[in-house]
C-alpha cells in the first residue's frame, strides 16, 4: 500500500520525459529546447550547448547563440550541423543565428507521427509500471502479507492512477499536435 507515491513518482517521471522529448521537436517556432540534446567539445569535455553560450530569441523564427568563449563558435557550428536539427547555422564571427523556416505540410505530418510515437512509447512505459506494481502486490498477497481484498483495492487504485496518467499523456500529445498543425 505504501508503494503508491513511488508508483506515482515513476509515472510522473515518464510524463516529464515525454514533455522534454516533445519540447525538442521543432515546431516552426524558435524554441531553445531544440538545443538541449546538442553538446560541444569544450576543453576536451562534451558540454551541453546551453552551458557554454547564452541563447536568445530575437524574433519568433530565430535563435541567437552567443558563446561565452569566442573560440567555441566553430565547434558550436559543427555540433549544430552534426545534429538532426536540419537548420544551417549562420556564423557572423561573434554569434550564431539559427533561422527556423516555416514547416511544410509534409514535415508537419511527419512531426505529428513522431509526437504520436513518443506518446505511445510513454503509454507503454506507464503500463509497464502498472504491471510491475500489480505483480508486486500479487506476490505480497500470495505471501499472505496483504489480504485478497486489499490486493483487489490496490489493483483498482493502481489502474485508476494508470488511467489518469494515460489521459495526461494524451493531453500533452494533443497540445503538441495542435501546436504543430496551427502554425
Amino acid at each position: 500500500m505504501s508503494d503508491y507515491p513511488e508508483i506515482e513518482r515513476k509515472m510522473q517521471k515518464t510524463c516529464d520525459a515525454l514533455t522534454s522529448d516533445l519540447g525538442a521537436i521543432r515546431a516552426g517556432r524558435a524554441n531553445t529546447a531544440v538545443l538541449n540534446p546538442i553538446t560541444v567539445s569544450y576543453y576536451g569535455v562534451d558540454t551541453p550547448l546551453l552551458q557554454v553560450a547564452s541563447v536568445s530569441t530575437p524574433d519568433p523564427r530565430s535563435l541567437l547563440i552567443q558563446p561565452w568563449d569566442a573560440s567555441l563558435l566553430k565547434p558550436i557550428e559543427k555540433a549544430i550541423l552534426a545534429s538532426d536539427l536540419g537548420i544551417n547555422p549562420q556564423n557572423d564571427g561573434r554569434a550564431i543565428r539559427l533561422v527556423f523556416p516555416p514547416l511544410t505540410e509534409e514535415r508537419r505530418r511527419d512531426l505529428v507521427k513522431q509526437t504520436k510515437k513518443y506518446g505511445e512509447t510513454s503509454k507503454v512505459a506507464i503500463r509497464n509500471i502498472r504491471r510491475d506494481a500489480v505483480e508486486k502486490m500479487k506476490k505480497q498477497q500470495k505471501a499472505s502479507e496483504i489480504t485478497e481484498d486489499d490486493y483487489k483495492i490496490a489493483e483498482k487504485d493502481i489502474q485508476k492512477l494508470t488511467d489518469d496518467f494515460i489521459k495526461e499523456i494524451d493531453s500533452i500529445c494533443d497540445k503538441k499536435e495542435k501546436e504543430l498543425t496551427e502554425i
